[in-house]
């Protein structure tokens, strides 16, 4: 069994929180909570590399390639957290974005003995990276050899590459194209980068996977134009959405999802346009689904004044 010392910010004590196990419950939460409140400043701090990340995935995207996240324990289950809320929320296509976790599913819940340090499995399980995709690491040691294997691979086969990590030092920082270090330096409970390392990355994946969807067309104002809805309360939601975003009374709302097959994008361009959904859809179409441009290759409807 091998042992390696590792050397981050994330592993130091934190000089502030020595004495937590004897504070009251509200005063640790404090403690806990002030520590958090530093998340949001080490995360502005990397917008402008995230912003050209953003770029690189969404002309991947439009060139046919894949996102790509890689990474081990909690870095690992966000990443497959923030791929799997994609679809519903977005209605993206299987595989446009693909979290791989050390360890596979069973590590999701669990975890599984030294899978974080096999690097050979990090490149076996992106074998299917090519030129056209991005391939985002996540590590908060920045050292993790699972996402240095992935990230090799992917350099190899001209991918974009990407290291979010809290290490400054990070022994894979040469392997990305795009570095996002994430100062958020020791944690409250030495070593436990689940907390505030994981909500970096937590909200580093937010942000990014939310800019790219907004990018590719994937919103209309700030509303959600491609939900699934797979639930009551999702069909709620679509039906709000189409009446805010074109005034429409609740009838008509129901009846332009009903003409347009239930879904919202051509129900939304169709009332705003005032076309058939068979236009609207053809026009989505033209625009790479986008329904701002849809609308601005349809005729402006014509007002007039009673």
């Amino acid at each position: 069994m091998s042992i390696e010392t590792v050397l981050a910010p994330t592993e130091q004590r934190h000089p502030g929180t020595e004495g937590i196990d004897t504070l009251d419950t509200l005063d640790l939460l404090r403690v806990i909570n002030d520590e958090d409140a530093r998340v949001a400043t080490a995360v502005r701090a990397v917008l402008p590399v995230l912003s050209r990340l953003v770029d690189a995935a969404v002309d991947a995207v439009r060139a046919g390639g894949t996102v790509h996240y890689v990474g081990a324990g909690t870095s690992g289950r966000l990443a497959v957290l923030d791929a799997a809320e994609l679809r519903p929320t977005f209605n993206t296509p299987p595989g446009l974005v693909v979290a791989h976790h050390a360890g596979g599913a069973e590590a999701i819940v669990r975890a599984v003995e030294d899978v974080e340090d096999d690097a050979g499995q990090g490149r076996a399980d992106l074998d299917a990276v090519g030129a056209r995709d991005v391939v985002v690491g996540l590590t908060a040691s920045g050292r993790t050899p699972y996402v240095g294997g992935a990230l090799r691979l992917a350099g190899e086969r001209g991918a974009v590459t990407a290291l979010v990590t809290s290490n400054p030092g990070s022994v894979l920082a040469p392997l990305a194209d795009h570095l996002l270090v994430l100062d958020t330096g020791p944690e409250v409970v030495t070593g436990s980068t689940r907390l505030k390392a994981g909500t970096a990355q937590k909200m580093v994946l937010n942000a990014f996977s939310t800019a790219v969807m907004v990018r590719l067309g994937h919103t209309w104002s700030n509303l959600m134009v491609d939900v699934v809805a797979t639930n009551a309360k999702l069909r709620g939601r679509v039906v709000r959405i189409l009446r805010e975003a074109t005034g429409a009374s609740e009838e008509t709302a129901r009846r332009a999802l009903e003409q347009s097959g239930g879904e919202l994008k051509p129900a939304l361009v169709a009332l705003l346009a005032e076309v058939e959904p068979a236009r609207a859809r053809a026009a989505l179409n033209a625009g790479n689904g986008s329904v701002t441009r849809a609308l601005g290759a349809l005729p402006r409807p014509i007002v007039t004044n009673m």
